[in-house]
């Protein structure tokens, strides 16, 4: 086995080895008094009966891609050997967004009761509980890659090899939108039904015990922003590494053509044990220092990985027109351009910032100057984090052309096991709180895990903006592992291998099929917006009614001397979503498909136009949700009015729009261009 094969395989099975560890020490936490465990039960299992159910819907369609793929021809990429890397792909990413969620539901109940003791003690639970998401997601993904590589090149990395390890990657893309869009869907139903019943029509606090809701929302919290955001950066993760490697295939050949495509399995690896580090950096001596705490993390990882990848290209040979501190410098592009849209995201949805504080005085004026507000700051906030992307591609180009673009996404999801681990966090202490507030505890641990939650909020609002951005440069790295590969396809005898190289036979922008394609493509991400947003509105109507419903039919429920059917709540959000992921979901994977049987050229134009549109989408949703919810958080803290306040109940409108914003659509668009050019990718031997 190649050393530089073998390495990154070691990285990965240390990665799931110290997943396992961490895992085992949340285990042995104090799982609290029997009413915290009760709740908790009833959070495990709604959410495990959600994944199962939802897993099963997708078994059917694995196993019918998986069959297009198998008795498709060999030649070019599909045929058994891409049929079974694309099962492999699906089960992994599906794993590890299992064995997230199941650690993060045991991992709240350990939380609050840590959160009794101090505010230090919970955060070192919920964090564990986060860094075993990460470390799940890049140790699986990392490992089946290298796996795929090694078992199917027999040392020869052809563009045929490569072609077959493309499966993993649509597998894993396949599995994740319909997690993030199902997840989204369930979350934000739950969300919605019990904050319009509950806060606005009843008074009652938010996670109050005696909302029917509240269960459902705090499952929600682990399929969507635990095993659904798990999902979506598993696929980012294993599209940029691939991407990455099939332009090293496609571009170069002859002894060097190794070092092109084993370069970013390399990086990750070194990623791998960067993040492992950095999460002992993860220290706070205050709730002030929480936040601090965990950027420390982060950048002291970048700064490892750095370190590492500078001996790593030290130590390889590389084709003769490509410099390897060229390279170098491309990763380090994606890295800071992963930091700065990260701080970038957090200028704009955090409480401490001048845009929620906006927001929440707006608010005195009524939902309307609220939403009116939260729209223009999450237009706004797309204009800098697309320069500063633009900027990152800009630099990695000119150090190493497209293969300098992709190599860059690899530098920017490189740490991921730590990044992850402080967005998944959140949720965590996000239902901590839900735990305390129904389990009656001393004001002080809901205190305690608000404070954690408020830091978590920020930090899922920059893991969306991480993932956006991962995904901006992921895209871009498939688009053009598309155009290179299509160019070549396409290329006649005449024809010159700098246009391969830049997919300049493939897109004509001055030609009425890609002008279709490019207009088609841009108008894909709103209608996949309508879609979900709209799925959301029908799913939460329905939990609005059943929560209703309970209020007037269960007597004393809201006096508090009768349980409310939680169960029940579940059910409802659980088919509700399950139905509606399904028509977004085949859309992302049958457009390409009908585009490309009709016209490559076209294809090409669309996948670039959803690019676009897309990635701009995801950054307005997110951000603008994002900065409704804290505007909300900012009030309740005491701000204009307080808890109660016409302020308060306008803000509640407002966030309860922003919900699917940046927990539904937003989200889900990131993965929506990355499968359609996946898709595009894998059956382009069907369309030449």
């Amino acid at each position: 086995m190649n050393l530089y094969l073998a390495l990154p395989g070691v990285a990965a099975l240390i990665a799931l080895l110290f997943a396992v560890l961490k895992f085992v020490s949340i285990m042995r936490q104090d799982a609290g008094t029997e009413q915290m465990q009760a709740i908790s039960r009833q959070v495990q299992e709604g959410a495990a009966a959600f994944l199962n159910a939802e897993y099963r819907w997708l078994a059917v369609f694995v196993t019918i891609v998986a069959g297009a793929i198998f008795f498709s021809s060999a030649e070019n990429g599909l045929g058994p050997k891409t049929a079974i890397a694309f099962v492999c792909g699906a089960v992994a990413s599906g794993v590890a967004g299992y064995f997230g969620m199941h650690t993060a539901t045991r991992a709240a109940v350990r939380t609050t009761q840590a959160a009794r003791e101090s505010m230090m003690a919970a955060l070192s639970v919920s964090f564990s509980s986060g860094v075993v998401m990460g470390m799940s997601v890049v140790g699986l993904a990392l490992l089946g890659v290298t796996l795929f590589t090694w078992i199917y090149s027999g040392g020869e990395f052809t563009n045929e090899v490569i072609n077959q390890v493309l499966g993993f990657s649509f597998g894993a893309s396949s599995i994740a939108l319909f997690a993030r869009v199902g997840g989204g869907i369930f979350t934000k139903a739950a969300d919605v039904g019990a904050d319009l019943v509950g806060k606005v029509e009843a008074g009652i606090p938010e996670d109050d015990p005696r909302n029917p809701g509240t269960i459902a929302d705090n499952v929600g919290d682990n399929v969507g922003d635990v095993a659904g955001m798990g999902a979506d950066l598993f696929e980012s993760y294993v599209g940029s590494l691939i991407a990455t490697m099939a332009l090293g295939a496609y571009i170069y050949a002859g002894d060097q053509v190794a070092s092109m495509v084993l370069l970013p399995l390399g990086v990750a690896g070194i990623g791998i044990i960067a993040s492992i580090a950095g999460t002992f950096m993860v220290r706070a001596k205050s709730e002030h220092g929480v936040h601090d705490a965990l950027f420390r993390g982060l950048i002291g990882a970048s700064v490892l990985v750095l370190a590492g990848t500078f001996f790593l290209i030290r130590g390889m040979e590389f084709p003769s027109d490509i410099s390897g501190m060229n390279l170098f410098w491309a990763i380090t592009a994606g890295l800071l351009v992963g930091v700065v849209i990260g701080k970038l995201t957090e200028y704009y949805t955090s409480t401490e910032s001048k845009p929620a504080q906006n927001i929440a005085k707006q608010s005195e004026t009524g939902a309307a100057t609220n939403i009116i507000h939260g729209l223009a700051t999450g237009m706004e906030s797309v204009a800098l984090p697309v320069l500063v992307i633009c900027v990152g591609i800009f630099v990695a180009y000119r150090m190493a052309g497209v293969y300098g673009v992709a190599i860059a996404a690899v530098g920017m999801l490189s740490t991921l096991g730590i990044s992850l681990g402080i967005d998944a966090y959140g949720p965590v202490a996000d239902n901590a709180g839900g735990l305390a507030q129904m389990a009656n505890l001393p004001a002080e641990v809901r205190q305690r895990t608000d404070a954690l939650d408020a830091v978590g909020n920020t930090t899922a609002a920059i893991g969306k903006g991480f993932a956006i951005g991962s995904a901006a440069l992921t895209a871009l790295a498939l688009f053009n592992a598309f155009c290179t590969r299509a160019g070549g396809m396409l290329t006649t005898a005449g024809d010159s291998a700098d246009k391969v190289k830049d997919g300049s036979l493939l897109l004509n922008i001055n030609t009425t099929e890609v002008i279709l394609g490019l207009l088609i493509g841009g108008m894909l991400p709103f209608l996949f917006s309508a879609m979900t947003m709209r799925a959301v509105g029908a799913a939460a109507n329905k939990m609005v009614e059943e929560i209703r419903r309970q209020f007037r039919e269960i007597p004393g429920l809201l006096e508090g001397k009768a349980e409310p059917d939680a169960a029940r709540c579940v059910e409802i959000s659980t088919q509700g979503s399950l139905r509606q992921m399904v028509v977004p979901g085949l859309m992302a994977v049958a457009a390409p498909i009908v585009m490309g049987l009709w016209n490559v050229q076209a294809l090409g134009g669309m996948l670039a136009g959803a690019l676009v549109t897309g990635v701009m989408m995801a950054i307005f949703m997110a951000n603008a949700g994002g900065v409704w919810d804290n505007a909300k958080k900012l009030i309740e803290g005491g701000a204009y009015g307080g808890k109660g306040s016409p302020a308060h109940h306008a803000a509640v409108v407002g966030d309860t729009v922003g919900d699917p914003f940046k927990d539904t659509s937003g989200p889900s668009l990131n993965i929506l261009v990355k499968l359609m050019t996946v898709v595009s990718l894998v059956f382009l031997p069907w369309f030449i």
